[in-house]
């Protein structure tokens, strides 16, 4: 049997890319490529596809789009979190309205850019998220913004969230499943559903992103924590 790879030295950055439309995928790896210290361990056309590769956990950094076919994109942010939790997943696409984003931050994304955004931008996105920043395209970094000027100043009117259903709900902002929750607590998963069913009735709430996207407005918890 041929030997396993090894692994990349550290000073290099390995990135993956998924993207449904060839054109786009083929302009981010050329563009990508160009990096003296970034390597593209592959591209595929559905998260799926990428979810079969050998070394997909091996990525620093995941490009990823919304709109793609089967699993959406934001169902692979979560699912990608759950099995490689190290993994920077930036979301590049062209929906900027409020759910989508705050729904990518909520299942594990660290950045989100619009796919007009311009070769040197997105170079230095994955340097971003690879130094522990949030990269964002000005017009998102602008609706995360004004979606916390908006929630209220004052902590009179937020649920009052003991501190275990707080840390429950950071750790659901990170993409976490309640599995990983629960190792994380030293508690059983049943107890993680009792303190969700509790964190929904407060939050008056019926889902997990309507519960991390409600603490995420009302500053319950981090954003952008990672």
């Amino acid at each position: 049997m041929p030997a396993p790879p090894k692994p990349l030295p550290e000073k290099f950055i390995a990135i993956s890319i998924i993207e449904d439309n060839p054109y786009l995928r083929s302009a981010w790896r050329a563009t990508l490529e160009r990096v003296a210290d970034f390597v593209i361990l592959g591209d595929y056309d559905a998260c799926e596809a990428a979810l079969q590769a050998e070394d997909i956990g091996d990525s620093r950094v995941i490009l990823m789009d919304i709109g793609l076919p089967g699993m959406s994109g934001i169902e692979g942010v979560a699912l990608f979190k759950q099995r490689f939790p190290r993994v920077n997943i930036i979301m590049v696409t062209v929906h900027q309205d409020d759910q989508h984003v705050f729904d990518a931050i909520c299942a594990g994304a660290v950045g989100y850019l619009l796919k007009s955004v311009s070769p040197e931008e997105m170079i230095d996105a994955v340097r971003q998220a690879v130094d522990g920043g949030s990269p964002m395209t000005p017009q998102i970094a602008r609706k995360v913004i004004s979606a916390f000027q908006q929630s209220p100043s004052s902590t009179a009117d937020q649920p009052d969230l003991t501190d275990k259903e707080r840390q429950v709900l950071a750790y659901l902002a990170e993409g976490k499943s309640y599995k990983m929750i629960a190792d994380a607590m030293n508690l059983s998963v049943h107890s993680i559903r009792y303190y969700l069913r509790s964190i929904y009735e407060k939050l008056q709430v019926s889902s997990r992103a309507e519960a991390v996207a409600k603490g995420l407005k009302q500053r319950l918890i981090n954003p952008l924590r990672k």
